[in-house]
């Protein structure tokens, strides 16, 4: 009987490995050294990661290895190739390097994924889409977060160009922040899966 563990490895890499064998550079040789079940487990990776990434597009190293179930070497060994063969890209995001795949978001794409991949940066965004805010004060009072949490954010929002503040709070290129909250609503979490769920009276309201 198998190992649980490596049974559980196995299923979460296979199905990520199905969705990234339909992208570009799919199949890549994975430099992996085995043979039978275990050879084939390792040669699933780089589809898996590919899998992984088009699904939740900016995850950090250690939430992919993890979800992935993967060892930090394995890991690394992996995205190296990626990138190398210009399958992945990388982006230095603050403490974190964040994975995308490549040639699909824009710049301004990137940096939104990753500051909706951080829950107060996001809950902040996506109360702001509803309505915006006239003062940071506003915006604290209805997210329940302190003042000086707000402006940190506010301050790293603005300079990263996903925030306004020139006249009150809002997003910028909200139609943009809207479609990945919306795409990628269950790689963030609850509050944006409940969010998307009342995205559609959001869209009626800014086209009436």
């Amino acid at each position: 009987m198998g190992d649980p563990v490596d049974e559980r490895k196995r299923t979460t890499l296979r199905r990520f490995a199905a969705l990234g064998a339909t992208a570009p550079f799919a199949g890549l040789a994975s430099g992996a050294e085995g043979s039978g079940e275990e050879s084939a487990s390792r040669s699933e990776v780089p589809d898996a990661i590919r899998g992984y990434l088009s699904t939740t597009p900016g995850a950090h190293f250690s939430k992919l290895r993890d979800d992935l179930k993967l060892g930090t070497g394995e890991t690394q060994h992996h995205l190296r190739a990626l990138i190398d063969a210009e399958a992945v890209e990388a982006r230095r995001d603050g403490e974190y390097r964040r994975f995308f795949p490549a040639g699909q978001f824009s710049e301004f794409e990137r940096t939104a994924l990753g500051y909706l991949r951080r829950e107060t940066p996001r809950r902040m965004v996506i109360e702001l889409l509803e309505s915006p805010a006239e003062t940071g004060s506003e915006l604290a009072d209805r997210l329940s977060v302190s003042r000086a949490t707000v402006s940190t954010y506010a301050g790293d929002l603005e300079a990263a160009g996903l925030l306004d503040r020139s006249e009150q709070y809002v997003v910028a290129e909200p139609e943009t922040v809207l479609m990945l909250l919306l795409r990628y609503a269950n790689s963030f979490g609850p509050d944006a899966v409940d969010f998307a769920a009342r995205a559609d009276d959001l869209i009626r309201v800014d086209r009436a």
